[in-house]
């Protein structure tokens, strides 16, 4: 999540990282904050694979600050990311969530659209939180605090999959609309 974090927003403009860490933790923050520990190793690991640039720039402060810029290769990078997410991106909620923060970066209608029906087969599916002897445990059988979970999942599935069936009519409408 956080190389796709960092090279989604370098997409959208050159960032500081002082800035970058700030949009990181706006979007994941509340699952994950973004540690220096964590952002700066990423960004050297990033920059000498050749994904993204650093240049220094004047601060306001005297000391200068570094700015890094998304290259060709990192846009190609990210761009992959997106129209072949992995399995824990479509399944993950958290990961989804930054997939689908950067999913307009993608160019074309027809990959944002793929990556869509993927994550509504999943959400389609029944699942359950709790097992027991390999079956799946219905919310009446829980008890009042553990049908909670299932109260809230309900509700966050239903709203999901109304937005999914919505947008990919509306993406695949857009493409037929386009071709024909």
């Amino acid at each position: 999540m956080l190389t796709l974090c960092v090279l989604g927003f370098l997409a959208e403009e050159p960032l500081h990282a002082y800035e970058l860490r700030a949009r990181i933790s706006g979007l994941t923050g509340h699952v994950r904050p973004v540690s220096d520990g964590a952002l700066y190793p990423a960004l050297n690991r990033l920059r000498a694979a050749g994904l993204l640039t650093r240049r220094e720039e004047p601060g306001s402060a005297g000391a200068p600050r570094q700015v890094l810029t998304l290259t060709e290769t990192g846009r190609a990078e990210l761009l992959r990311r997106l129209a072949e997410p992995g399995a824990v991106e479509i399944t993950d909620n958290n990961a989804f969530a930054t997939l689908l923060a950067f999913l307009h970066l993608l160019p074309e209608a027809e990959d944002q659209l793929r990556v869509l029906r993927r994550r509504l087969e999943y959400t389609e599916e029944s699942a359950s939180f709790f097992y027991e002897h390999g079956r799946p445990v219905r919310a009446e059988e829980v008890n009042r605090f553990r049908r909670g979970i299932f109260v809230r999942a309900g509700a966050a599935r239903r709203a999901e999959l109304q937005w999914l069936r919505e947008i990919t009519a509306e993406l695949a409408g857009e493409i037929e609309a386009r071709q024909g």
